[in-house]
């Protein structure tokens, strides 16, 4: 099974564009995990091409909020229908037991102990400054973290959260996540 396991960056935010629906902001970045390969990768705009590539070959998407966010977003600028894909929000899965929404960062420091390299706001701060590299490198962090979540998860069919008073184990029914039920998606053209 092919798995890419993917986060976005923005090159703006709700503010910026008097909107709280994902679709009016612009992509700055997508970085992937992709499982066929072992390999990380980060593709601006201009690199999509290569990117829908991947995309159209995979099983399974993997995110964090990305049903919400990340799926709607990257589906503005492709030319078919991303949610044809099968995805996993990591998000979703974690509210749909606790019946909240927790960060990243939460989930990353008490499951694997880590934290992320930084925030979106700093990521665009980079982005509009030129400081594509900083923005790739905070991208792909997420990225990794995002995956180890997934891989920890299958494993051991819970993960950590740190809440006031310590970490508390949350139990998510993984049983289902790799089972093959991908349809084919129609191609691009042209890339």
């Amino acid at each position: 099974m092919r798995i890419i396991t993917f986060d976005i960056e923005t090159a703006n935010v709700f503010s910026d564009v008097g909107s709280s629906d994902p679709t009016a902001l612009d992509i700055s970045l997508v970085g992937i995990h992709d499982s066929e390969t072992n390999a990380y990768d980060a593709f601006l705009v201009q690199d999509f091409g290569r990117l829908w590539t991947i995309l159209e070959h995979a099983d399974m998407l993997v995110g964090y909020n990305s049903d919400h966010f990340d799926i709607p977003l990257l589906n503005k600028y492709y030319p078919g229908d991303l949610s044809h894909i099968r995805s996993l929000d990591l998000l979703k899965e974690i509210h749909r037991v606790l019946g909240r929404r927790v960060k990243l960062d939460s989930v990353a420091e008490a499951t694997l102990g880590v934290n992320k390299s930084g925030n979106g706001l700093q990521a665009l701060e980079w982005w509009r400054k030129g400081e594509i590299d900083k923005v790739r490198e905070y991208c792909l962090k997420d990225v990794e973290i995002t995956r180890n979540i997934f891989d920890y998860a299958l494993k051991h069919q819970a993960i950590k959260i740190k809440e006031l008073g310590g970490v508390r184990d949350v139990r998510l029914d993984t049983r289902g996540w790799l089972k093959e039920t991908s349809q084919p998606l129609t191609k691009t053209l042209g890339f």
